[in-house]
């Protein structure tokens, strides 16, 4: 069986992602839940390692599942994981709030807002088809950003 194609992922995922409301809710959500997951990661204590080792781990396994998809959309990714990597180890380092809890709270609000979305638009979350769906809606929001911008993928 053939691996699908990143316009294939953006379609599919793409037709419970219809409504307004739904559509702006995830160009939120997504983001946030992504850097939260990020800053989970980040959190996880790997006793002799780096901190955060577990969240650049799982964020260099993502970026070969985007750079399996699209060249362009990697690297616009890579930056994003950059930045949410930077984020994470700020907050980790500044010390102000426990990185987990802050993440533990925008995790449980986005999805909050997620699913709000998805009654809005009448359909379930694509993940729940597909768990790879959790990756591809980073990816789509980026896709959205690269056509806005005129960067092809």
């Amino acid at each position: 069986m053939a691996a699908r194609t990143v316009h294939q992922w953006f379609a599919e995922y793409g037709e419970s992602h219809q409504h307004p409301t739904n559509t702006l809710i995830h160009w939120i959500c997504v983001p946030a839940i992504f850097l939260s997951i990020i800053g989970l990661l980040f959190s996880i204590p790997v006793p002799g390692a780096m901190p955060g080792i577990v969240a650049y781990a799982a964020t260099a396994l993502a970026l070969l599942f985007y750079l399996r998809l699209s060249v362009p959309l990697f690297f616009g990714l890579l930056l994003w994981c950059a930045l949410c990597l930077w984020v994470c180890r700020a907050i980790h380092l500044s010390g102000a709030w426990p990185l987990w809890a802050v993440s533990l709270t925008v995790f449980v609000l986005a999805w909050i807002g997620q699913f709000y979305g998805h009654q809005v638009e009448g359909k379930k979350p694509s993940f729940l088809k597909d768990v790879q769906f959790l990756l591809i809606g980073p990816a789509w929001l980026m896709g959205k950003l690269f056509r806005r911008l005129g960067i092809a993928y």
